[in-house]
């Protein structure tokens, strides 16, 4: 009786790393755009300070040409950061304490070739959209909860995320964007609160 050998020749070993490998490549080809609409997070920290639970960061969003292109056609944009303050429980899920969010509207304006970014009743304009998306992207001493809110003892945490919100944009924009990768941007973060 003789035996068989069910492994795979060296040459189709070769083939299917070929294969493996250009599949992988056009993979990459195609994640990409999604990977370059990144939002770096140079500065992130929470404390504890004037009877409250502050939290400063800064935000630096890339935008992707179609972005850059419908603003440029006077589509407005908006970004929203989100914090929210958790109790930890073993027994359950988690408790929600507090929960904050801010939303910055930027828009170009085509007669005066300026950029305007609101934030609530404010706006301020602005000579290009790097100025006006570093403002967008930067908040201090935004207050998360009160002192009062935290139980000596417990153990909380913040989970915070950064977005461009989609869901702002005009209403026939929305529907051809949900499967667009060039306009899925967000970073989201969770920290612990120091005792």
């Amino acid at each position: 009786m003789t035996r068989t050998d069910t492994a795979p020749a060296p040459a189709a070993h070769r083939v299917i790393r070929a294969v493996a490998g250009a599949l992988l490549m056009l993979w990459l080809a195609l994640a990409g755009p999604a990977w370059a609409q990144a939002i770096d997070l140079p500065t992130f920290e929470l404390k504890r300070t004037d009877g409250a639970l502050m939290l400063d960061f800064v935000a630096r969003p890339v935008l992707s040409k179609a972005v850059e292109d419908a603003m440029q056609r006077g589509v407005p944009v908006y970004f929203v950061a989100q914090a929210a303050l958790y109790r930890s429980r073993w027994y359950w899920r988690d408790e929600r304490v507090a929960r904050v969010s801010r939303t910055w509207r930027l828009s170009y304006q085509p007669l005066t070739n300026s950029w305007r970014l609101g934030f609530g009743a404010l706006s301020q304009s602005y000579p290009n959209a790097d100025e006006a998306l570093d403002m967008a992207g930067r908040a201090s001493r935004w207050k998360v909860a009160d002192a009062d809110q935290l139980e000596p003892g417990e153990h909380y945490y913040v989970e915070f995320s950064y977005r461009l919100d989609n869901n702002q944009l005009p209403r026939p924009m929305q529907l051809d964007l949900a499967a667009q990768a060039d306009w899925q941007l967000s970073v989201e973060r969770r920290i612990k609160v120091e005792p």
